[in-house]
């Protein structure tokens, strides 16, 4: 089973504020189709994003709910005790949010101490962002320029297109003249998917090779 964790922030003026929730609807069917034997979790949508009293992080913009690092532990500490009940003998948490990743990391240690046969995997490869401009630079040959200053970037915008062009407000940046990002154009719809779908598979494909070697050793 694989239990994903997105996140609800402020993502300027363009993204939805879920927009990790966006990705990993996409990104958690591939890699449980890769896989052949998993299943995915609904997605938990609320993680930590910042305090709420002094506030922090996303939680200085609108748009953002944040859950206390100790809440955000606990619900992934029962969603995981959760489906252990229900027979899957390994349970696979990902996330696509900074903020969650210690989090999946220290509800994984305590999981796997409480449990016997059935295991807790943390799989940190899935965030990593930065091997995904790689490919997108030296395998695709896109590269983006100087930030536009958005909370915002031509890689997350185009796989959240693939899910649905409306989570990037794709109508309402044509009729303004504002279809790019970070020097890339979005304006070409079918092209920006095209690319967008080469991107989540990389992200699939890199994942899937991560939660093998962790199982299995391979």
């Amino acid at each position: 089973a694989i239990i994903a964790t997105g996140g609800v922030e402020q993502n300027g003026p363009f993204l939805a504020t879920g927009k990790h929730n966006y990705v990993l609807q996409g990104a958690c069917e591939g890699i449980a189709r890769k896989l052949g034997n998993a299943l995915c979790a609904p997605i938990i949508k609320l993680v930590p994003e910042g305090s709420h009293d002094p506030k922090s992080g996303a939680m200085i913009y609108s748009g953002s709910i944040s859950l206390r690092q100790e809440t955000f532990e606990m619900v992934l500490q029962d969603v995981g005790e959760s489906l252990k009940q229900h027979g899957f003998e390994n349970i696979i948490f990902i996330g696509d949010s900074g903020g969650n990743q210690t989090g999946m990391g220290n509800a994984v240690t305590v999981l796997n101490e409480r449990w016997g046969e059935a295991r807790a995997h943390y799989v940190p490869e899935f965030y990593r962002y930065r091997d995904v401009f790689t490919y997108m630079e030296e395998e695709l040959g896109i590269a983006e320029g100087d930030n536009d200053g958005h909370h915002d970037d031509y890689v997350i915008t185009t796989i959240m297109m693939v899910t649905d062009p409306e989570s990037v407000r794709y109508q309402q940046r044509m009729d303004a003249g504002l279809a790019s990002i970070n020097g890339l154009s979005i304006a070409d719809l079918e092209h920006s998917i095209e690319i967008g779908k080469k991107l989540l598979q990389f992200r699939v494909d890199t994942t899937v090779e991560a939660i093998n070697a962790a199982i299995w050793g391979q």
